[in-house]
């Protein structure tokens, strides 16, 4: 078998990096490589072409997952045309949405990384990542009324609720008091 391009190298390191940041959000950093590798659809030797361990895949990863709560924070800001109080009431509602609790997959990565990123040391760039990310979050989430960090704490917090109740009335009945919580108008 040939070599690969170097274009093609790009692509696959890409591939592994999405597969694996929604994998670990979906299933926790414990995720093999073996299986991580095949879900990318590619093989179990060529992981270590592209990475010299786990724990990097893990810190391109959690980077990556950041990355796209990013471009959520920014695309509703667009369609609100930058009215920043309407766009985070529809991220709080997106957020503590059933699609969103469902799909741990593509969610938040605060709320699906959170046990994951405890267990790794403080000196790691995934915890560094993190520790921006949740900062940042909560940062877009403050308003002249709400400070950002309880209003982040209540939807992981919910969120996480949600989820361990899924398929009883409990589940929706969290996210429906969190968002009424954090949307109610004075």
């Amino acid at each position: 078998m040939g070599r690969v391009s170097r274009e093609q190298a790009q692509e696959n390191r890409k591939r592994i990096v999405e597969t694996a940041s929604r994998l670990f959000r979906e299933q926790g950093t414990h995720v093999s490589v073996a299986d991580l590798m095949k879900a990318a659809g590619l093989t179990h030797g060529g992981f270590y072409k592209q990475f010299d361990s786990k724990e990097a895949l893990i810190d391109e990863a959690t980077a990556h997952a950041f990355g796209e709560l990013r471009q959520r924070h920014t695309a509703a800001l667009e369609q609100y045309s930058a009215r920043p109080e309407t766009a985070q009431r529809a991220f709080i509602e997106d957020y503590l949405s059933t699609a969103h609790r469902d799909d741990a997959a593509d969610g938040c990565p605060v709320a699906a990384l959170a046990t994951d990123i405890a267990r790794e040391p403080g000196d790691r760039e995934a915890h560094r990542i993190y520790t921006e990310g949740v900062t940042d979050l909560a940062g877009w989430l403050a308003t002249n009324d709400q400070d950002g960090i309880t209003r982040l704490c209540t939807m992981f917090g919910a969120l996480l609720l949600a989820r361990a109740t899924k398929d009883t009335p409990l589940s929706e009945e969290i996210l429906t008091a969190a968002r009424a919580a954090l949307t109610a108008t004075d």
